[in-house]
């Protein structure tokens, strides 16, 4: 599919309320659920692989969203779904004392993925201009006072855009998505988790707090979707009313990628070749 259109174009405005946070009409659940995502999913297992073997270079995969928007779901229904041996996950939460005496880049450095992996982080780098934003946490923090100034954010997104690039430059590509949940639709996945016992474990009070920035968090993600998105390190806008259908979409926006770079199994040398002649006539002797 054209998956083009999910893209954000740098410097771009962007209205998020003008983009639908459901599936396009054509699109049918279990057509797409039966015959298409389980079709990339098989496809993605073999680009992984070859991606692994060839040791070269890597992804990181960065997912953002509000609270419920399915962030948990599509890691483990699709990018899971793939050798975990190669596909590190890490979840960034709030910042430790120990993390907050460094820059706010300290701890993604930490967590990149190897070459060969595809990395997967469960919330980023982005949070430092998205929730600390939203809840002005500049204030309290490490950071100079001097440094604390009106263009703050404007200096983070350039930073960070260099950082991305330093990272594309030395053979790790960066996917970005960010899950579009409506917010009656994550009213009712919150409500969900309320009333059924087998979901209060990820009922969190803080969840409904945050609802009452949900309109400055959209006007945040348009600032952030923006100012970050380039040709090296791209965002994509997922519908995400419909579980179902992010999950397909980011199936097929990986597999697009891995098809773009198309590793390949290393080539043996000469030498290796002809130890492999040796091992077979050796275990061929043993029968």
């Amino acid at each position: 599919m054209n998956t083009e259109k999910y893209r954000v174009i740098h410097d771009k405005p962007i209205n998020l309320g003008k983009f639908s946070t459901r599936a396009p009409k054509d699109f049918e659940k279990d057509i797409t659920k039966k015959e298409l995502t389980p079709e990339n999913l098989e496809v993605l297992k073999v680009l992984q692989e070859k991606l692994y073997a060839e040791n070269q270079r890597g992804i990181v995969i960065v997912l953002q969203a509000m609270d419920a928007a399915g962030k948990d779901g599509i890691i483990k229904h699709v990018l899971t779904a793939l050798n975990p041996q190669g596909t590190p996950v890490r979840a960034f939460k709030q910042p430790s004392n120990e993390e907050l005496d460094h820059d706010y880049l300290w701890r993604i450095n930490k967590a990149l993925p190897a070459r060969g992996e595809i990395g997967i982080f469960n919330r980023s780098h982005y949070e430092d201009v998205i929730v600390t934003r939203v809840h002005n946490l500049l204030e309290n923090s490490n950071l100079p006072e001097e440094l604390i100034e009106d263009d703050v954010w404007k200096k983070r997104y350039r930073q960070i855009n260099d950082f991305e690039k330093y990272l594309y430059e030395n053979g790790f590509e960066v996917l970005k998505f960010f899950l579009h949940v409506s917010k009656e639709e994550q009213r009712l996945r919150l409500l969900d988790r309320v009333e059924r016992p087998d979901k209060h474990w990820k009922f969190s009070y803080s969840d409904i707090e945050e609802r009452k920035y949900f309109e400055k968090y959209m006007k945040t993600y348009e600032s952030v979707l923006k100012n970050t998105s380039t040709e090296y390190a791209p965002w994509y806008i997922l519908p995400a009313d419909q579980k179902w259908f992010s999950r397909f979409l980011i199936s097929e926006i990986l597999r697009q990628k891995l098809e773009k770079m198309n590793p390949e199994f290393p080539k043996l040398s000469k030498e290796e070749e002809s130890q492999l002649g040796e091992a077979r006539k050796i275990l061929k002797a043993e029968e």
